[in-house]
């Protein structure tokens, strides 16, 4: 059997060396179209600002390596051009010299990734202006810097590509700025939990321009500046574009494959594309939500080496399948670190799913043992299912641990409130007795058992002033005194059983504290008196975290703060 693959990284790569321990006698060629076979491509902003130094590193396989251990035939700058599925025949450019050839096979894997979207701007193509996808580009971007010490940088696209790239300038000594089109960076999180985030780069000193849209580009003297749609416009010596990825499909149009999402390769769950004995993997591939069961495009290499190896089972003769992707990452920013996994509320409020969520600071361990850390968690779930629909977590120790766990949960089909149940390994350095998962399970069991109700953020706006609700904030005087929500009464909660003939029983009460713990002792107080209590979820502290971004200040309350 001669498996021909086009492209390599980590689809490509995992596949050929997967065929490889399947089937000792199989032919297996790659054809990669740069000078690189497999590389870390999650790791290339991080040689931009020298934290990895040594470029070998971004290399995890060379074709050398791949020939000695796996007898893997690896063609480097060799660009595929078209395909005869009728005669199982590929034809091939060598970058290098130019010459054309055809190679026949019996199977044949496409792996060609995602390119950076370009969009169609004048003055895009400028020097100055660079994208980001290839160990090329990394080293394209890195000797532009040596060579001409640029003082200023902006950033076009507020991703995971584009934070962390600016989080590398930044770090270099760089002024940076982001242009983000939408109103937040992240598009993986909600508005509420990227406020926090927008928070964390401005204290950085990191310049965002949200909601902007770029409209061109202009080489003025040494500098580039990009053009605004609201007629400014930004200077700066360098301009990275990244405003995502969409799917390499050229090869897979040219040849008549069937396409989706985004112009994505058509698989079904054994990889198989719709034309017989051609598969197709990673970022070009259209692929199941996990959650939401929609049609997505999920660039993340932990789903495109796990396709990788399911293609290669099946063109060995096996039956693997893949059960869709739930589109779990992590970032770190600076000091913060971002995960999220599922659905966000905004896209099951798109997908018209009755949800709700959750909205929590534990701590990242044992408050009383050193060290102990500040994290946002947030936990959407079906309303009256209770099925788990995904998780968002900001902070910067324990984000990874909790957020995996949940994704397990998601992935094992466990309900909201079954967190609670989770035997989870406690020690004071590592969590809690009451770990932050469990924590968020016994949140939704107490709503799921109607213990007490709660409102969050947003619904404040709708609440009357007018006196026909009773708005208490439960938080020390001190607090209170430092800073509260317009309208709130303060009646602290250890004087609340005392003072609690103050509050009229025929009215409302909506609670708020400073986390929501104390509010919800205040609620469950208040209920057992009679009173219909709600209690605002994530408190004073997400509350006002949220306000201060959205009136573009800058301070706020920040994650992985040393406990006091």
């Amino acid at each position: 059997m001669k498996v021909i693959i086009v492209g390599g990284v980590a689809g490509g790569a995992s596949a050929a060396a997967r065929i490889r321990r399947l089937n000792e006698a199989a032919e297996i060629v790659i054809f990669e179209k740069s000078k690189y076979v497999s590389y870390a491509n999650c790791g290339l902003p991080y040689y931009i600002g020298d934290v990895i130094g040594d470029p070998a590193r971004l290399t995890v396989q060379t074709p050398e390596s791949l020939w000695s251990r796996f007898r893997i035939k690896v063609r480097v700058s060799h660009e595929v051009i078209d395909v005869d599925a009728n005669e199982k025949r590929v034809k091939v450019r060598d970058l290098t010299s130019g010459e054309v050839f055809e190679e026949s096979y019996d199977k044949l894997l496409l792996s060609p990734g995602a390119k950076p979207f370009i969009p169609d701007l004048p003055g895009v193509d400028s020097e100055k202006i660079f994208t980001l996808r290839t160990v090329e580009d990394t080293f394209k971007i890195h000797d532009f810097i040596e060579k001409n010490a640029p003082q200023s940088a902006v950033i076009v696209g507020g991703g995971y590509i584009g934070i962390e790239v600016a989080e590398n300038l930044k770090e270099r000594g760089l002024a940076v700025t982001i242009v983000q089109k939408p109103d937040q960076l992240m598009n993986t999180i909600d508005y509420d939990m990227a406020t926090f985030v927008h928070s964390k780069l401005r204290s950085k000193g990191i310049e965002l321009k949200l909601s902007s849209n770029v409209v061109g580009f202009k080489n003025e003297n040494e500098s580039i500046a990009t053009l605004l749609d609201d007629v400014t416009s930004l200077a700066s010596d360098m301009v990275i574009l990244a405003a995502g990825v969409i799917p390499e499909n050229s090869l897979a149009t040219k040849i008549g494959l069937a396409t989706g999402v985004r112009g994505s390769i058509v698989v079904n769950d054994r990889m198989e594309t719709s034309v017989p004995d051609i598969y197709a993997v990673g970022d070009a591939v259209q692929v199941k939500h996990f959650v939401s069961e929609q049609d997505a495009s999920i660039a993340l290499a932990g789903p495109a080496n796990k396709q990788g190896r399911i293609a290669a089972d099946n063109i060995c003769g096996g039956d693997s399948r893949y059960q869709g992707s739930l589109g779990t990452s992590i970032i770190k920013i600076f000091d913060m670190t971002v995960a999220a996994t599922g659905l966000t509320e905004k896209a099951a409020r798109d997908l018209k799913m009755d949800y709700e969520s959750v909205a929590l600071f534990p701590h990242s361990h044992a408050d009383y043992y050193p060290g102990s850390k500040t994290m946002i968690m947030k936990v959407v779930f079906e309303r009256n299912t209770f099925k788990l629909l995904g998780a968002q977590i900001i902070g910067s120790e324990g984000v990874d641990k909790r957020l995996d766990i949940l994704s397990v949960a998601i992935n094992a089909g466990l309900s909201a409130d079954k967190l609670q149940s989770l035997d989870l390994a406690y020690a004071p350095p590592y969590s809690s007795a009451k770990d932050p998962v469990n924590m968020a399970g016994f949140m939704i069991d107490n709503i799921r058992k109607n213990i007490f109700k709660q409102y969050h953020w947003y619904d404040d706006a709708a609440l009357p002033r007018d006196g026909s609700v009773i708005l208490l904030d439960v938080r020390t005087a001190h607090e209170y005194a430092k800073g509260h929500i317009e309208g709130y009464i303060n009646v602290p909660l250890d004087e609340l059983r005392d003072r609690i003939d103050e509050l009229d029983k025929d009215k409302k009460v909506y609670v708020t504290c400073q986390s929501g713990m104390r509010g919800y002792i205040a609620c469950r107080i208040l209920a057992q008196h009679s009173f219909d209590c709600c209690n605002m979820s994530g408190g004073y502290m997400f509350y006002s975290g949220v306000m201060r971004e959205k009136s573009l200040a800058i301070e706020t309350y920040p994650c992985g703060i040393e406990k006091n």
